[in-house]
């Protein structure tokens, strides 16, 4: 009898816990969707994904980001639904240097393939059924001849015939449409000033129009979760310049060697973020958009973390890094107004333009100062941040001719000890920090000489 009455009291436990996490989460995306909207994004997917069982929640997702106020360029491949087709008629796939040597009759295949694809998406993005993420959907989808092609020409003494590069992107045609709130949707082929139809390289359309555009993200969806390095294990974040020596590596997947050197070009030319994401995991892009670790490889045009000194518009986001640690006593608490006016004396760590650290320095004169509130975001830690505050503390210290740097801390005394503060007594402090010492945390001393 117990036990079946505790049932609906742990039923209740477990809803409260849920909800309280799903309110956490809104919570915590929220900065994100901010952030997002009115933002052009570019994503490019191959026909493997749309062939795929994920392919009606990538809908989903898609929908939901437009939603949210996203411009949103799609730009579809159709690699395998193209080689069906030539099997199916038995015609040879031929290659060089990675283009499609595409001759009339392969190119009727191409038309077919791609014109199948493109519909079928279409139809996913139409979706609007009770009860599903897009019911009451009132998302157009628009195509259009937005790509200008020219043919590739003879390489190497081969001819391609209808294989072609991206000439000119219209891109006033785009702006327009995305500033209605339309998706744009294309395909990997275009057409000549003189009426051919070429088929043409889908990451290199998506690479030319997110350039072209000035896109704020350029997003490839793969067949892996991301860049890996050669032990397999995925490279969350790159430089241009580190994906450019890695971009022929043998062990990478056919999907990353073919996106990688226009996620290199586009990061060069202005393109403020490029993704690398998996196909194959439900909620990808979400979870690449909306969390701060991302699932998959961003590439940008330099390191997304940076360290700077705080600003007066810092001051939220100090706030969001050290009240939990004031809450369970980790830290003294300050007032807002003694942020602001101590504002000064602050670090603070970003990666991807979020606030995720920040340190304090106080300078006690005589050659002395305060290593003081240092704190790093939950999610980041473990992952060197810490350790990079201290040491901008320690540089702006030296420059100011600072000989002893100090702490008082509760719970990291080994943290720091491994970092060189060796402890000392109470009464080694500066006369005007012993006098403020509190008695009751007991904190412990460390100092290093600098």
């Amino acid at each position: 009898m117990s036990e079946q009455a505790d049932a609906p009291q742990d039923e209740e436990a477990e809803q409260a816990v849920d909800l309280a996490a799903f309110v956490d989460w809104f919570r915590r995306v929220t900065p994100y969707i901010n952030a997002f909207r009115g933002k052009t994004f570019v994503l490019a997917f191959g026909g493997k994904a749309i062939a795929g069982p994920l392919a009606k929640t990538f809908a989903y997702d898609v929908n939901l980001l437009a939603s949210l106020g996203i411009r949103l360029v799609l730009v579809h491949g159709a690699r395998p639904q193209i080689e069906e087709e030539l099997r199916e008629k038995g015609i040879e796939s031929r290659y060089h240097r990675g283009y499609r040597i595409t001759d009339a009759d392969t190119l009727d295949c191409v038309l077919d393939a791609v014109g199948s694809v493109y519909l079928e998406i279409e139809a996913l993005l139409s979706q609007g059924l009770p009860n599903t993420p897009m019911a009451g959907s009132q998302i157009r989808v628009i195509g259009g001849n937005f790509i200008t092609a020219r043919p590739l020409g003879v390489l190497d003494g081969i001819d391609l015939q209808y294989s072609g590069a991206v000439r000119k992107v219209d891109v006033e045609g785009l702006k327009a449409q995305l500033a209605l709130g339309n998706i744009v949707l294309l395909s990997c082929q275009g057409s000549s000033p003189t009426g051919e139809i070429f088929n043409l390289r889908m990451e290199e359309v998506a690479e030319t129009v997110a350039v072209a555009l000035k896109a704020d993200k350029l997003v490839y969806l793969t067949d892996t979760q991301g860049v890996c390095d050669r032990e397999g294990a995925l490279l969350d974040e790159l430089t241009a310049d580190a994906a450019a020596e890695l971009q022929n590596a043998d062990w990478l997947s056919p999907d990353i060697r073919r996106c990688l050197p226009s996620v290199v070009r586009a990061s060069r030319q202005g393109v403020g973020r490029a993704h690398v994401v998996g196909y194959a995991q439900d909620g990808a892009l979400l979870q690449e958009f909306f969390s701060r670790e991302g699932i998959g490889t961003v590439v940008s045009r330099e390191s997304l973390e940076r360290i700077r000194e705080a600003r007066a518009d810092d001051i939220g986001a100090l706030i969001a890094l050290i009240e939990p640690l004031e809450e369970d006593g980790t830290l003294v608490h300050r007032p807002r107004e003694v942020l602001e006016r101590e504002i000064d004396k602050f670090s603070i760590i970003l990666h991807d333009n979020m606030a995720v650290g920040c340190a304090a320095l106080y300078d006690y004169g005589e050659g002395v100062a305060e290593l003081a509130c240092l704190a790093v975001h939950p999610a980041q830690r473990g992952w060197g941040y810490g350790e990079q505050l201290v040491e901008r503390v320690q540089s702006r210290a030296r420059a100011i001719g600072i000989k002893r740097l100090f702490v008082l801390t509760t719970r990291t005394v080994h943290w720091f000890i491994e970092r060189g503060f060796k402890l000392e007594e109470v009464d080694q402090l500066p006369p005007q920090k012993r006098q403020m010492y509190n008695l009751q945390r007991r904190s412990k001393v460390l100092v290093k000489s600098l």
